[in-house]
């Protein structure tokens, strides 16, 4: 995977984030990890099909992604992640992934996007073993972490 294949995703997050929940997200360093989903998290993941193919994966721990639902919504707060709160953070990395395959079109690179799929348990995701991956990490003031994890083949 090329970076400048990763770099649409990150900067269609940070313009995404700050439109939607009017915070300006800062990046944290680039790197190769093992990913392991892990309790108390919440995943939404998208599949990458095309010139490149893959999946791209944003992870919160669960009262990140409620604080940032909430601030999704307009600063209505939700004590859980609820259906409504399910459907905004899902819309969140459609909206992200979304705006990030039009950025690598226009660098030439075809790809189509699946829906989301939200996801709560690392059975459920398919990732029952380690995987190693590229991971971005997103600091979101008085929100939290968003990572960005781009399992790609």
């Amino acid at each position: 995977m090329k970076a400048e294949h990763i770099n649409p995703f990150l900067e269609s997050a940070r313009l995404v984030i700050e439109q939607v929940a009017n915070v300006k997200p800062t990046t944290g360093q680039l790197g190769v990890k093992d990913v392991k989903l892990v309790e108390n998290h919440v995943w939404i993941q998208i599949g990458v099909k095309g010139q490149m193919s893959g999946d791209i994966v944003f992870g919160f721990h669960e009262s990140v992604a409620i604080r940032m639902a909430s601030a999704m919504m307009g600063g209505f707060e939700l004590a859980e992640l609820d259906e409504i709160g399910q459907s905004a953070i899902s819309e969140l990395g459609n909206m992200i992934s979304g705006n990030a395959s039009t950025m690598l079109f226009n660098q030439g690179v075809e790809v189509d996007i699946t829906p989301p799929k939200l996801l709560k348990d690392a059975q459920e995701a398919g990732f029952t073993s380690v995987k190693k991956a590229l991971c971005i990490p997103l600091s979101m003031e008085g929100i939290g972490d968003l990572e960005i994890t781009v399992l790609m083949t």
